[in-house]
C-alpha cells in the first residue's frame, strides 16, 4: 500500500484512480490466439496517442505459429494502412545453451533505410516452451513538427539460443502516428499478449 498526504489528508493510491501517483498509465490488452495481427488504434477501445510525450509496449510469452520475425509498423491513417517510411538500427548479442557460440554484433540485414516495411524485433522459434518478451517505446507520436522515434529490446529464444535484440530509429514523418501494428513476418501469433502505456 503507498500513501500520499497534501498536509491535511492522507490518501491511500491503492483505493485511487489509476494514473494518480504513478507515471504509467496502463490502456488497452491485447491476448493473440492464432493472431494474424495485434493492433493498437487512437481512439479505440482507450487507446490514446495523443496525450502522452512517451508510450510503452511490453510483449509477455510472445509465441509463434511458425518459426519467424516478430515485427511491427505505425500507421498515419487510422490504420487503414500500415507502411510509414523509417530509418532503423539493429543489433543482437547471443549466448546458446552449450556455451559454445556467443557474439554481439550489428545486423546489417535487419534494419530498413528509408523503407517501408515492418522492422524487425525478435525472432522466435517454434518449441513448445519458446516465447519472446520485450519493451518497444515510441516517443510523441502525435507531434506534426518533428519525426518519431522508438526505441525496442526484446529477448527470446531461437533455436536453443538466448539472443537479446536490439532495434531503434524513427519514422520519417511530421504526420502524427496514430495506429501501431504488430505481426509476425509469415503465420500467425499463436499465443502471448501485449500491453499499452502511457507514460507521464
Amino acid at each position: 500500500m503507498g500513501l500520499i498526504s497534501n498536509g491535511t489528508t492522507i490518501f491511500d493510491l491503492g483505493a485511487t484512480s489509476a494514473g494518480i501517483g504513478s507515471g504509467m498509465k496502463f490502456m488497452k490488452k491485447l491476448t493473440a490466439s492464432g493472431s494474424a495481427t495485434l493492433s493498437f488504434v487512437h481512439g479505440s477501445g482507450g487507446v490514446d496517442f495523443s496525450s502522452y510525450k512517451e508510450y510503452m509496449f511490453t510483449f509477455n510469452n510472445i509465441h509463434p505459429a511458425g518459426s519467424q520475425h516478430f515485427e511491427f509498423q505505425g500507421s498515419t491513417d487510422g490504420g487503414s494502412s500500415y507502411g510509414v517510411t523509417m530509418t532503423t538500427t539493429f543489433f543482437q548479442a547471443y549466448h546458446n545453451e552449450a556455451d559454445s557460440a556467443t557474439a554481439l554484433a550489428y545486423s546489417a540485414g535487419n534494419d530498413i533505410v528509408q523503407g517501408t516495411g515492418f522492422q524487425r524485433l525478435m525472432k522466435i522459434t517454434t518449441d513448445n516452451d519458446f516465447n519472446c518478451g520485450g519493451t518497444l517505446t515510441l516517443f510523441n507520436p502525435s507531434s506534426t513538427t518533428f519525426v518519431k522515434h522508438f526505441i525496442s529490446n526484446c529477448n527470446g529464444n531461437n533455436a536453443s539460443y538466448s539472443q537479446n535484440e536490439f532495434s531503434a530509429g524513427y519514422f520519417n514523418t511530421t504526420s502524427d502516428i496514430d495506429a501501431v501494428q504488430f505481426r509476425m513476418a509469415s503465420g500467425n501469433i499463436d499465443a502471448g499478449d501485449i500491453c499499452l502505456y502511457g507514460i507521464a
